[in-house]
């Protein structure tokens, strides 16, 4: 096998912080973030020099960029969510649509990973970046006292993601976004927050617009390759890696429409249930591989490992009927338990011997 080139690609933190990494074009994230410039990097895989950085850019200041963002992984109880964005001058618009990317959930894993080494073959103009999501994060921002809903987390996602890339120099334009919630409101938000760049937010974007469909590969990718390599911490053991076939019988895209497991609305079709890992299934809770994964990983104390979304009504559920109770020695008990309808001599209420409380008269 030849040896592959390799190209400076950078990983985007979930502080928004970038760490270089040399990166073989073929594998997945991280993502690259250094597009929009004719200036090949060294062939021999050296790093640049700061004149050579500085010089890449200087020549990608100027040109007006289009954006698309899209998300994978919303539904499913397993796995993280993973938001994607891909970025190109307007002007690369037709070779877009010539390269063919397409809706990723339309589409078969080998033809997504096909297409995500297409962003190294052309990262002179094509650039996209992920913001990963993990399940554990999801949950707590939504179990708080004032819970951070998903839409929400998605939201400031976005925000984020587009934030770094207007930090790197680039002059944005055009911003295509799948819509998180109604999709007026949520456009609003965006031009509020970065004004003076075309938002349009819509529905199903990721089969209107080819730049939110090449975001929707870099996200889909992303979180099948978490998905297919996860490792449980809790017990250090490695999940098996199953090879997706897509095109197998009970692959179809569900067109019906059904409520987010979090009952944060209506979600698109999913296209492809495909299973992204032997053990794990698809991670949505309709998968039957995902379905007995949950039930022979269930522990009574502590549910389940953090690859599942406790915040999700199908691991509460099952936490509610099959868990153990637990009672807090610091609950507060009734404020009802304090006060009495009996007589001014009748015995006292258990609670308030416990309290040690006295009645101020006896002072």
């Amino acid at each position: 096998m030849p040896p592959r080139k390799r190209v400076r690609a950078e990983s985007v933190s979930s502080n928004g912080s970038a760490a270089a990494d040399d990166t073989p074009t073929d594998a997945a994230p991280p993502s690259i973030l250094n597009p929009l410039t004719e200036m090949p990097l060294p062939e021999d895989g050296s790093e640049e020099s700061p004149e050579q950085r500085e010089a890449r850019d200087e020549e990608r200041r100027g040109k007006r960029v289009m954006l698309g963002v899209d998300e994978a992984g919303r539904g499913p109880v397993l796995g993280p969510l993973v938001y994607g964005i891909a970025y190109c001058p307007i002007n690369f618009l037709e070779k877009l649509k010539e390269i063919g990317f397409a809706d990723s959930k339309t589409l078969t894993a080998e033809s997504r990973s096909t297409l995500l080494r297409t962003f190294a073959a052309h990262a002179h103009a094509l650039g996209w970046a992920v913001r990963v999501m993990a399940p554990q994060d999801i949950s707590a921002g939504m179990l708080k006292r004032h819970p951070y809903n998903l839409n929400a987390q998605s939201h400031d996602a976005t925000i984020s993601l587009i934030q770094d890339v207007m930090d790197k120099g680039i002059d944005l334009a055009e911003v295509y976004v799948d819509t998180v919630g109604p999709a007026q409101s949520y456009q609003t938000k965006l031009e509020g927050r970065f004004p003076g760049i075309s938002f349009t937010v819509a529905s199903k974007a990721d089969s209107l617009f080819p730049i939110v469909s090449a975001a929707s590969i870099a996200a889909k990718v992303t979180r099948d390759t978490i998905v297919e390599g996860w490792t449980f911490g809790e017990s250090g053991s490695v999940g098996k890696v199953a090879k997706v076939a897509a095109a197998e019988a009970d692959t179809a895209p569900t067109k019906k429409k059904v409520r987010d497991d979090n009952g944060e609305g209506e979600t698109k079709a999913d296209g492809p249930a495909e299973s992204v890992n032997d053990e794990l299934g698809s991670g949505y809770p309709g998968d039957p591989r995902t379905v007995a994964w949950l039930k022979n990983h269930f522990d009574n104390v502590f549910g389940y490992p953090q690859v599942a979304r406790f915040s999700w009504a199908t691991v509460k559920t099952i936490l509610e009927k099959k868990g153990v109770t637990a009672t807090w020695i610091d609950e507060p008990k009734p404020l009802s338990q304090y006060f009495s309808t009996q007589p001014a001599n009748a015995k006292r209420p258990a609670a308030l011997k416990e309290l040690g409380l006295v009645s101020v008269s006896d002072l």
